[in-house]
């Protein structure tokens, strides 16, 4: 029978990856071994014209009864898609975690036994495969409290790979497909230290190569979080139409026309936002940075400055 991770590995989309998760955490007979189900159970029909197992797993009997006599899924699948339909919205501003680590997080690791522990928590769904690989699914505004929590609780003592993916709607994008490549990518780094690869966009995961040469793929842990400071600070001092202005003048070809914009872009902000981007010289960066700048703007708040 499939196991835990046959299961997620199944997830088309977000939401059917976040129901997987929640119905893990109300059903803890699902085995991670092979035998799926620590009681056992039994595998499908052969398919045929007439009969064969469940659409989605392909191994367990169709849940076929004599009131649902067209039942086509196994009633683990079928409970998993029923709950898919009630997530999307929730699953659409999420961000998929996949940890390869020398210890499991604090959070993890204790199970969130005690209310301090759940407060703690800023996860949405989990999955423990080992002692050294974790599944989580997050808020994409949890996502800079989560990594403060981990920097703050485990410093240097937490080493590995942390890759974060947006959720997709499985049309162009499998997200189980995705999960596959991130396992067979993990290999590629050293557990020196604590690193992030953030994938802006799910394709990347399949494409890494270019996003690695321009230096916008992985970066440590100390380096990421301070992004993610300088994109609250950039969204608390600007408004989102200058912000969208200044974006159209960073990308701009013409030199000389853009200089001609930026002094007047300059002269209509407050004396903090104009200090913030010279002293950011935001102007010198690659466009490759500036898109992924704008794509971490959309994972923070912004405090409201005195």
């Amino acid at each position: 029978m499939p196991s835990r991770f046959d299961r997620v590995r199944q997830s088309r989309t977000g939401a059917e990856l976040l129901a997987t998760l929640r119905y893990f955490e109300t059903h803890p007979e699902l085995s991670d071994d092979a035998q799926g189900y620590a009681g056992g159970g039994e595998f499908g029909p052969p398919h045929s014209a007439l009969d064969g197992p469940c659409l989605r797993c392909w191994r367990e009997p169709s849940a076929r009864t004599a009131t649902h006599p067209d039942a086509c899924y196994c009633s683990t699948c079928q409970a998993i898609l029923n709950n898919a339909l009630n997530l999307g919205a929730l699953s659409r501003h999420a961000v998929v975690v996949w940890g390869f680590v020398n210890q499991l997080p604090r959070p993890l690791r204790l199970g969130l036994a005690s209310e301090e522990d759940a407060r703690e928590n800023y996860s949405l769904a989990q999955y423990v495969h080992d002692e050294h690989h974790f599944l989580l699914m997050a808020s994409h505004r949890q996502l800079r409290p989560w990594l403060q929590e981990l920097s703050l609780y485990h410093g240097g003592d937490l080493k590995g790979l942390l890759q974060i993916v947006p959720t997709t709607g499985g049309k162009d994008t499998h997200m189980g497909e995705l999960l596959c490549r991130m396992v067979h990518n993990e290999a590629r780094f050293p557990s020196d230290r604590l690193r992030v690869r953030f994938f802006a966009e799910p394709f990347q995961v399949f494409h890494p190569r270019p996003y690695d040469r321009e230096g916008v793929l992985t970066f440590e842990t100390d380096e990421f979080l301070q992004m993610l400071d300088m994109a609250v600070v950039f969204r608390s001092l600007l408004m989102p139409d200058s912000q969208k202005l200044l974006h159209r003048l960073l990308l701009m070809e013409d030199t000389g026309e853009s200089q001609f914009y930026w002094g007047r872009f300059l002269g209509e902000l407050s004396p903090e936002a104009k200090d913030m981007l010279n002293a950011w010289k935001i102007r010198a960066w690659s466009k490759p940075q500036i898109e992924l700048f704008y794509e971490l703007v959309a994972y923070v708040g912004f405090y409201q400055p005195r």
